[in-house]
């Protein structure tokens, strides 16, 4: 019934366009304040003659609106008005435009004003902006995070969904979206999920975010990818802890997380039972691409939950005679900060991040190091060598650092403290994403993205990619891999939300104590945010008292409702 309807409305527009009746008048238009910017959002209109919309505006109440901008069929737009204008009101009220020229009544008039904002405030800001790419521009059949903004809008990229799960649970616990949504995003995700192409268990690199198909990474590269599977298996499993209510629907997202868990045939990976884990697998080229993972990178946590697995294990001892069996300990201090392990100055800053965004590293060491002591000295080193700048690039200060892969003038590249790796490239991932290591520094990073070069940096979805102020250049894309652990680790800091939901999970710390993990507290502490005037854990929210929908839903994990269907009829269904 609910098709039918949506077809016959979809009908009568078509004829309203065509017979030359001005489009509808927009409707819930918003204005909300920040500090340097106002950002406007209204309903979409969905009549398939819309061009876009014009928007009217009046800075101070008084004075007539002018016409400010017009932008596409897209309901959202920022005004960036500056330090100069704190503390003022903005007027604006907008028209839908047709293709025909016909235009709209006026919406009515939404109004912001801007204020100084703390650093909680900022905080809230940065994440909540940057939550809503894995919201608002989710793949709509997958419901899995697009690779960037800027390319083909199928591809869906399986470690990068990984971490917009974690966005999720930080987005519902801190009442950015509702539990009940947030739990039909989880049925529409792991019910793709489950018939989307695996190899042993293992997902691809990229995914056709349509119909779940492979799509290659590179010539080689078109199947399993082992370490992108790691990091959505860590976005499920701390998913998994977080949708613990005893409801139909999330039972069966957790049933359906602990089959794709699973699932994963850990251990066939050690390649003819060989003392190491390989990272990819074809089933056209097979192990043609033949990467030993050895570390140190960013895939740390592959051992860990290979080793976790209850159904398809590795033994501990592979992290002894695969992760850390080749040259892995660097005795190297840059700055006078130890980095332990990893390549000059630490590699790129996403070695930090990644393998942590739900793994704890506080008050652990293996037999080479504590990582959190690791990771905290690598992002110091990225910020000392910023303020001392030996490659003289604009702009690099205190304030001005984070060096990681990201975009860049000449394309995507892996930027680092080398003097190979550094080309004034800076991105904001690297130092917002160190934030539970390095909070006054990547506190001081964040206030000088925002306030010194957010007219150009900063978008609807947070902080573009990167900047390079030798070439006066920003980019306008956005990476879900780079986009992800903004949001959590932002959240490890605030809350250590994800951090304590992921090491919940049973089967990681018998993992931890397999592999030789021992406690150990140099150097590590946890946070007293009210030091710095924040409120502290949100976990549980009290807001989070939504009832999910009651639906008749069969609990076993090939039975969840499918993705395209959960889209069209869910609402449909509810009681």
């Amino acid at each position: 019934m609910n098709r039918l309807i949506l077809f016959c409305l979809f009908a009568l527009s078509s004829i309203a366009a065509s017979s030359g009746q001005s489009p509808v008048t927009p409707a819930g238009l918003t204005a909300t304040g920040f500090e340097r910017h106002i950002e406007l959002r209204w309903q979409r209109n969905t009549a398939a003659n819309i061009l876009g919309y014009r928007i009217f505006r009046r800075a101070g109440d008084s004075g007539e609106f002018q016409l400010w901008k017009q932008v596409d069929n897209i309901p959202a737009t920022l005004d960036w008005t500056g330090a100069a204008q704190i503390g003022n009101n903005f007027h604006y009220k907008i028209k839908a435009v047709a293709t025909n020229g016909m235009e709209s009544d006026f919406s009515d008039i939404a109004t912001a004003t801007t204020q100084t904002m703390s650093d909680e405030a900022l905080l809230d800001m940065v994440q909540r902006s940057t939550f809503r790419y894995f919201w608002d521009f989710a793949h709509p059949v997958s419901g899995l995070a697009r690779e960037r903004n800027n390319g083909d809008d199928n591809i869906v990229t399986t470690g990068g969904s990984g971490f917009g799960i974690m966005a999720l649970v930080v987005g519902a616990e801190r009442g950015w979206v509702t539990r009940e949504e947030a739990v039909n995003r989880m049925v529409q995700i792991v019910s793709f999920l489950q018939f989307a192409d695996r190899y042993h268990g293992v997902f691809p690199h990229w995914i056709n975010g349509t119909n779940g198909n492979t799509a290659p990474f590179s010539q080689f590269d078109d199947g399993a990818d082992l370490v992108e599977t790691a990091f959505l298996m860590q976005g499920l499993l701390a998913a998994r802890q977080y949708f613990n209510q005893d409801t139909p629907l999330e039972n069966a997202v957790r049933n359906v997380i602990t089959g794709l868990w699973e699932d994963v045939e850990w251990d066939w990976f050690r390649k003819n039972n060989s003392p190491v884990l390989y990272w990819h697998w074809s089933p056209n080229y097979g192990w043609q691409m033949n990467f030993q993972l050895r570390g140190f990178f960013e895939a740390q946590i592959v051992y860990i939950l290979a080793a976790a697995s209850p159904t398809h294990p590795v033994p501990g001892s592979l992290y002894q005679t695969g992760w850390t069996s080749s040259n892995y300990a660097n005795g190297a201090i840059h700055f006078g900060h130890p980095v332990c392990c990893g390549p000059f100055g630490g590699g790129p800053m996403f070695f930090a991040h990644y393998s942590y965004l739900g793994f704890d590293p506080r008050g652990l060491k293996d037999a080479y190091c504590n990582y959190f002591v690791r990771n905290r000295n690598h992002a110091l080193i990225q910020r000392d060598y910023a303020v001392a700048n030996p490659e003289n690039h604009e702009g690099y200060s205190a304030n001005c650092w984070g060096f990681t892969s990201c975009d860049s003038p000449g394309g995507y590249a892996a930027h680092s403290i080398s003097a190979s790796g550094d080309n004034g490239t800076v991105a904001p991932t690297a130092a917002l994403a160190s934030m539970p290591y390095t909070p006054s520094e990547s506190l001081d990073a964040l206030r000088w993205f925002y306030r010194e070069q957010g007219e150009k940096l900063w978008g609807l979805y947070g902080f573009y990619d990167a900047f390079n102020l030798d070439q006066n250049w920003f980019a306008t894309s956005y990476l879900a891999i780079d986009q992800g652990p903004i949001v959590a680790m932002i959240e490890n800091y605030r809350s250590g939300l994800l951090w304590n939901l992921f090491m919940q999970n049973p089967e990681i710390q018998p993992a931890l104590d397999a592999i030789g993990f021992v406690p150990d507290a140099s150097g590590t502490r946890d946070f007293d945010l009210t030091e710095k005037g924040f409120t502290g854990r949100l976990w549980p929210n009290p807001a989070m008292g939504v009832q999910p929908l009651s639906l008749e839903l069969i609990l076993g994990r090939s039975q969840v409702l499918s993705a395209a269907l959960w889209s069209v009829d869910a609402a449909s269904n509810a009681t």
